[in-house]
């Protein structure tokens, strides 16, 4: 009887073993998706932000669904809830922004800091400042004194972690000049589009109001998106 069950007891230990090495499979924790405390995921209690992120470099197979996509020279990333994808193959990482990219609204959860005098806003070990000229928000460095500043306010609509199983992105459109225009006047009215629907209602709230602005934009512009 002693031998069947040190049999039994070996038996269950490979099982458990073989069970968190297939979990850890590729240097990624899974918890079943239900955004949980495992490695995937990071607390962000800097300025008192009280938060959960997905960690820098967990890879996904869709972003979230209504995310914004940002383009910044030739890369294009995607941005939700104050963190930013970028694709991967056929799925996508979470990423570091590069300083210089502006987005058109604030993530939902943000800590506002004055440092020098200046607004900034923190989300997720970002800094964000008005874009010059605006409007919009840019990406920036951490600012001088910046470790030493005292949150104004914060907005914190929950501290919960958040679910790591998104639906897949939503293509981004081509766009086909119906005019002849050069890449460079293209990517020049693309920008010029971003900018005027960030002033139009409700865009600076809701993604799919700001990326319907913008393809209106790009129509009345000289272009066909599919």
């Amino acid at each position: 009887m002693m031998k069947k069950t040190v049999f039994w007891i070996g038996l269950v230990a490979m099982a458990s073993v073989a069970g968190v090495a297939n979990a850890h499979e590729g240097g990624r924790d899974f918890d079943g998706g239900h955004g949980g405390h495992g490695g995937h995921v990071v607390y962000d209690d800097h300025f008192h932000h009280d938060h959960y992120y997905p960690a820098r470099g967990y890879v996904v197979a869709g972003v979230p669904h209504g995310a914004l996509a940002v383009g910044f020279g030739r890369d294009r990333y995607w941005f939700s809830g104050g963190v930013w994808y970028r694709p991967y193959g056929p799925n996508f990482r979470v990423v570091v922004p590069p300083f210089g990219v502006v987005i058109p609204l604030l993530p939902s959860a943000y800590v506002t800091l004055s440092i020098g005098g200046m607004p900034y806003y923190y989300a997720n070990g970002i800094y964000y400042t008005l874009a010059q000229p605006g409007p919009g928000y840019v990406v920036v460095q951490a600012p001088p004194g910046a470790d030493n500043a005292q949150a104004v306010s914060a907005v914190v609509p929950s501290a919960a972690p958040p679910a790591v199983v998104a639906s897949p992105a939503k293509p981004e459109p081509v766009i086909y000049p119906r005019n002849g225009q050069s890449a460079a006047q293209l990517e020049a009215d693309r920008q010029g589009c971003n900018r005027w629907a960030t002033t139009q209602p409700s865009a600076m709230g809701d993604a799919s109001v700001f990326s319907r602005a913008v393809e209106a934009c790009m129509d009345a512009r000289g272009y066909t998106l599919r």
